[in-house]
C-alpha cells in the first residue's frame, strides 16, 4: 500500500485484516461488524481499539448495556493485545446505557461530546442490537446512526459497531444502508467441525478482497488468512529453464535429462509402500547437498521414523538437518484447514529462502480443502506462488490400488495443473512382484517414457533397464510377450 492510501485509511494494526479491507478502515466512515454470538466480533473490534491506542491514537469504547466495564475488560485479559495501562489514558470507557434510555438525541450528544473531548480517532460501540431492542423504533435508530456518522466524519473519527445478526437478517434492516461498511463473521458447521469465516460485504471507496476468508482466534487475538486464490502473484514473465533439479540417482535423472525442471511442480504417484517417500527424501537430500534450502512436509510419518528408514538405504540426512540446509515440517492428520497449512508453508519458504519443497501426502492436503469445488483453483494458486518464489516442488500421491487396471487421476487437480507426472507401480510377472516406474508427463522438457523396473535395497534405490518383455505393465497385470493362453498366441 502506498503512502497516499495509508493517509486515507485507519490501519487496524492487524496486517491480514488491513489486506482484506484494501489497506484499512477508510477515514471518516462507520462500519458494522455483525455475526452470531461467539463469532469473535468483540475480540476483533477490541483488538483494533487496543492496537490503535498503542500507536498513540485516542479511542472511545462505549458499552450500551447495564453490564459493568470491568466484565468486558476481564474477558480480554487473556489476549496479548490487552494493555491495562491504556485504560483511562488512550482508551476511554463510557457507558451509553442511561443516555440511550432517554432517547436518540441524548445518546448521540453524549457519544460525540466524549469523542470531541478525548480527540478520539476511533469510536467502538459494542452491542448495536441492544439499542434496537431498547428503542423498538426503526426510525429512531436510523436517525441516530445517520447523525452519529455525520458527527464522527466531521471530527475525522472512524466508527465501528458490533451487532448480533446473521448477515441475511442485517441486510434487510435500515442499519445496513446507513453505515458505510459491513463486516460479517460466521461460525460454519462442517461435519463435526466448526469453521470461522470473515467477509467484507460492503465497503465504500476501497477495493477490498471479496468472498469469505478464514478467521482464527488465538492468544494474540484474531488472525485472518485471506483465501490463497485472491492474491496470486503474476507469473506472466516466467520462462522455463533447461537447468535441472537432480534426485541424486544417475539412472533416474537420466530419464529427465538430469532431473526435474527448476520451478516446476511434479506429482509422484504410486501404490502404498512402493517407495514414493524414499524417492522424495532422495530429492530433498540431493537439494540440501547441492546447497539448495529444502523443506520436507510430512503428514503421517514422524521425522525420526522417516529418516531412520532413509538411513537404512544409505541416506544420512542428519547433517543436513543440523546445518539447516534441510527442514522437516511434520503435520499430523488433524482438523487443520488447508489455508492455515499453506500459509505456514509459504511463510517458511519466504523466511528461509526455500528452493526445493516436498509435500509427502497430497491426498491429505486435498482433504484439508473443505470445499471440493475449490481444490483445483487452490492448488493452481499454490503452484503459482511456488513458481514465482523460485521453488521446485514435488508432491507424493497414493494410488488406492496396489495392482489393477484402473488408473484414474481425474479427481486429482494437481495431476492436471502440475507440469510433471510420474507413476510408480507394483506388477505381477511370472509369479513375482516387481516395482516399475514411468514418466507420464513432463512439460517443456524431453524425457524417456520407457517403463523401468527399480529396486530398493540396503544399497539404496536403483533404476534398472527398460522392461520390454511384457505388456500391460502400467495396469499392474503384466503379461509376458510371446506366451500362449488357450492355444492362441497373445
Amino acid at each position: 500500500m502506498d503512502s497516499s492510501s495509508r493517509q486515507q485509511c485507519l490501519e487496524t494494526g492487524i496486517q491480514s485484516f488491513d489486506r482484506l479491507l484494501g489497506g484499512g478502515i477508510p477515514r471518516r466512515q462507520t462500519l458494522i461488524v455483525t455475526g452470531n454470538p461467539g463469532s469473535g466480533k468483540t475480540i476483533l473490534c477490541s483488538q483494533v481499539s487496543f492496537l490503535a491506542a498503542m500507536r498513540g491514537l485516542p479511542v472511545v469504547l462505549a458499552t450500551v448495556t447495564s453490564e459493568p466495564h470491568d466484565k468486558l475488560m476481564e474477558a480480554l485479559t487473556s489476549f496479548s493485545f490487552f494493555r491495562r495501562e491504556l485504560l483511562g489514558e488512550k482508551i476511554f470507557l463510557v457507558s451509553a446505557y442511561s443516555s440511550l434510555k432517554k432517547g436518540a438525541k441524548e445518546a448521540r450528544d453524549v457519544l460525540l461530546h466524549t469523542v470531541r473531548e478525548r480527540g478520539a480517532k476511533l469510536l467502538f460501540i459494542d452491542g448495536l442490537r441492544s439499542i434496537r431492542d431498547l428503542w423498538q423504533d426503526e426510525a429512531m435508530l436510523r436517525e441516530f446512526l445517520y447523525e452519529l456518522g455525520i458527527g464522527l466524519a466531521a471530527m475525522d473519527c472512524v466508527g465501528i459497531f458490533t451487532t448480533e445478526y446473521p448477515l441475511d437478517k442485517l441486510m434487510s434492516l435500515p442499519e445496513a444502508t446507513t453505515v458505510d461498511g459491513i463486516i460479517s463473521l460466521a461460525v460454519l458447521p462442517k461435519g463435526l467441525r466448526r469453521m470461522r469465516r470473515v467477509e467484507v460485504v460492503k465497503l465504500r471507496g476501497r477495493p477490498h478482497l471479496a468472498g469469505e476468508h478464514l478467521l482464527q482466534i488465538g492468544a494474540e487475538g484474531v488472525e485472518i488468512i485471506p483465501r490463497l486464490e485472491t492474491h496470486v502473484p503474476s507469473d506472466k514473465d516466467f520462462v522455463p529453464t533447461r537447468v535441472r533439479a537432480s534426485f541424486g540417482l544417475p539412472e533416474f535423472d537420466q530419464l529427465m535429462e538430469g532431473g526435474l525442471p527448476l520451478q516446476s511442480t511434479t506429482m509422484l504417484a504410486g501404490s502404498m509402500g512402493i517407495g514414493k517417500t524414499l524417492l522424495a527424501v532422495h530429492f530433498a537430500a540431493e537439494g540440501a547437498r547441492q546447497g539448495e534450502k529444502t523443506l520436507f512436509v510430512s503428514f503421517y510419518e514422524p521425522p525420526a521414523a522417516l529418516f531412520a528408514r532413509a538411513q537404512r538405504i544409505g541416506l544420512n540426512v542428519q547433517v543436513d538437518l543440523s546445518s539447516g540446509a534441510l527442514t522437516m515440517l511434520h503435520q499430523p492428520p488433524s482438523e487443520l484447514e488447508a489455508d492455515v497449512l499453506i500459509h505456514r508453508i509459504l511463510r517458511e519458504v519466504e523466511r528461509q529462502g526455500i528452493k526445493r519443497l516436498v509435500i509427502d501426502g497430497l491426498t491429505d492436503l486435498e482433504l484439508a480443502i473443505s470445499d471440493p469445488e475449490r481444490r483445483r483453483t487452490f492448488l493452481a494458486a499454490f503452484s503459482t506462488h511456488l513458481r514465482v518464489m523460485g521453488v521446485t516442488s514435488l508432491f507424493t500421491k497414493e494410488v488406492s490400488k496396489i495392482a489393477g487396471t484402473e488408473l484414474d487421476f481425474s479427481d486429482t487437480p494437481i495431476a492436471i495443473l502440475g507440469e510433471n507426472l510420474m507413476l510408480l507401480r507394483y506388477v505381477e510377472l511370472r509369479g513375482r512382484i516387481h516395482r516399475v516406474l514411468s514418466i507420464l508427463k513432463m512439460r517443456d522438457s524431453k524425457y524417456e517414457g520407457d517403463l523401468r523396473e527399480f529396486e530398493i535395497t540396503d544399497a539404496g534405490i536403483r533404476v534398472l533397464a527398460p522392461m520390454r518383455s511384457a505388456t500391460g505393465l502400467l495396469t499392474g497385470q503384466a503379461r509376458p510377450i510371446g506366451t500362449s493362453i488357450g492355444g492362441e498366441d497373445r
